[in-house]
């Protein structure tokens, strides 16, 4: 029996629970690199190190993508669009609890955070603290990206108005990434002009519209093939079928943006051609590295990462992503080591580990519960019993 469009469910893709942890597991990678002085030093792997930051990428397609496809699977399937209320109070819990727990820890327990002001407390607690020229502290200067996320998690539901206006059922994707990359390319071209500063505007969402773009129009293409729409988009699916060539492809991108052409190693600022080539590379290979597991049938390869491990490791990599910094702090205060010194291999073992640890106390003792609360619902009052009942809302996927 065929299920009618309007009761089709938005089913879950396990697979993608891996590719969170595949950006943490190479976010962690970058940042030992630097610590131990590997990424700007002559190890031939330094230039690798040094661009494995590309899996802040992973996470910002990662996130349009699984973000805005409740509002495209509502649109195409003619439900009830999502409560933005909801949507929004549910981020919150999901986002909030364990970042503020980060954050107290690391202003008061890292040594180099002892003079922190009031100012910087204020500035992290609310995730503002982009928005200041140097205003990240030690151990917290990863959550730049947790700042700008958080950003396109508030607009989302404006942008996920815009994009579905109109006749198609789950929006344009070549209108949704054309828009992305025009926010993206005005905005290198004020920092090109000397309107915006490289060494402060670099960290704002639109630097990485290009990136979220993708996820959204991805999602778009997602659920129009899975309702039947745009057929001519199906070549999509057929990439989905070749996760080696994908993957072979997104490790040649990376290889290219291993040399100066995307910039320094170290943190001298790049000019504004090197950043803007660097955003355009880690978009592609962002969305290569999703694309064999959102797309296509059913495969061994999407079983292996939909595996239990897989997905329990995809639960807790959030944490694993606040926390890794935390850890990789204090096993230098720890062991009196020099900054940019250490043995690469288990400085990472060690700060994975320690991370891992760290990250399933966050998720058990802080994220799960918050995640129970923002999922209770209240006690809708009795209502009339009609002919016709309005379609059930989409939930939003979590990410």
């Amino acid at each position: 029996m065929s299920v009618p469009v309007s009761n089709r469910p938005l089913h879950r893709l396990p697979p993608l629970d891996a590719v969170r942890v595949i950006g943490a597991l190479a976010v962690v990678a970058h940042h030992v690199g630097f610590a131990t002085g590997i990424n700007v030093g002559d190890s031939p792997w330094g230039g690798w190190l040094a661009r494995l930051d590309a899996g802040v990428a992973v996470f910002f397609v990662l996130s349009g993508f699984l973000l805005f496809r409740p509002w495209a699977h509502a649109r195409a399937t003619a439900q009830q669009l999502p409560s933005a209320g909801r949507y929004l109070w549910r981020r919150a819990l999901r986002i909030l609890p364990a970042y503020w727990v980060l954050v107290v820890v690391c202003l008061l327990v890292v040594p180099r955070n002892h003079d922190s002001s009031a100012a910087d407390w204020a500035r992290h607690l609310t995730l503002t603290q982009i928005y200041e020229t140097y205003g990240l502290r030690n151990a917290l200067g990863h959550t730049w990206s947790l700042c700008t996320e958080v950003a396109f998690y508030a607009l989302l539901p404006v942008l996920a108005m815009l994009a579905l206006r109109g006749k198609r059922r789950a929006g344009r994707p070549i209108v949704i990434l054309a828009a992305s990359v025009a926010v993206t390319g005005t905005w290198i071209v004020l920092l090109g002009t000397g309107v915006l500063s490289l060494s402060r505007h670099t960290t704002w969402l639109p630097s990485y519209a290009i990136w979220f773009g993708a996820g959204m129009a991805l999602a778009s293409v997602h659920v129009s093939l899975s309702n039947g729409y745009l057929p001519r988009w199906r070549w999509i699916d057929d990439l989905g079928r070749a996760p080696l060539a994908c993957w072979g492809l997104a490790l040649a991108l990376l290889a290219v943006a291993t040399t100066p052409i995307a910039g320094p190693r170290d943190l001298e600022e790049p000019t504004v051609g090197q950043f803007g080539l660097k955003v355009v590379l880690y978009a592609l290979i962002a969305v290569l590295v999703m694309l064999p597991l959102a797309f296509g049938p059913e495969t061994r390869t999407k079983a292996a990462f939909g595996s239990g491990f897989a997905r329990w490791l995809g639960l807790i990599s959030y944490g694993l992503f606040l926390w890794h910094p935390f850890v990789l702090e204090m096993l230098y205060v720890l062991s009196g080591r020099p900054e940019f010194t250490g043995d690469f291999g288990w400085t990472y073992l060690a700060t994975v580990a320690g991370g891992v640890l760290l990250a399933a106390l966050s998720y058990y003792l802080v994220e799960q519960p918050f995640q129970r609360l923002s999922h209770r619902r209240r006690r809708p009052p009795p209502a009339k019993t009609t002919e016709s009942q309005s379609a059930t809302p989409v939930a939003t996927a979590a990410s």
